[in-house]
């Protein structure tokens, strides 16, 4: 069945939800990309599916050949948390978002922790691919 999406959709690493903290719910997604067209496919692609597109916040950030590029889609600061992890790691021509589905209760610094686990679950899926 195809519906003229299938040939032009990017390969994207969907783990879903990987943790949780006092309600909120975090998910990483990741693909390739070398551009910033790349990066509104793969953002196009992963908001087909509803929940993602209702989501708070889809943060992302991707090192492509031009340089580092990041969004924190409401949730301040959070794309550069991506970023950084991503540049330590070395990851180039990628993009990683992490959704986050807002529980009710703040989270204060607490939220970039997740993000920055969030993140981690995705290097480590990445590695354990790599095996």
């Amino acid at each position: 069945m195809a519906d003229g999406r299938d040939q032009a959709a990017p390969a994207l690493t969907r783990l879903g939800v990987v943790l949780t903290d006092r309600g909120s719910r975090y998910a990483v997604t990741g693909a390739p990309a070398a551009s910033r067209q790349d990066i509104d496919a793969v953002l196009a692609e992963l908001k087909t599916d509803r929940a993602y597109a209702k989501a708070t916040h889809n943060t992302w950030a991707a090192v492509l050949p031009t340089g580092g590029l990041k969004a924190d889609d409401g949730e301040s600061g959070a794309g550069m948390v991506i970023l950084r992890m991503m540049e330590r790691e070395g990851l180039r021509d990628h993009v990683i978002i992490v959704t986050r589905w807002y529980g009710g209760k703040k989270l204060g610094g607490d939220r970039f922790r997740r993000v920055q686990d969030a993140v981690r679950a995705y290097f480590d899926h990445l590695g354990a691919k790599s095996l």
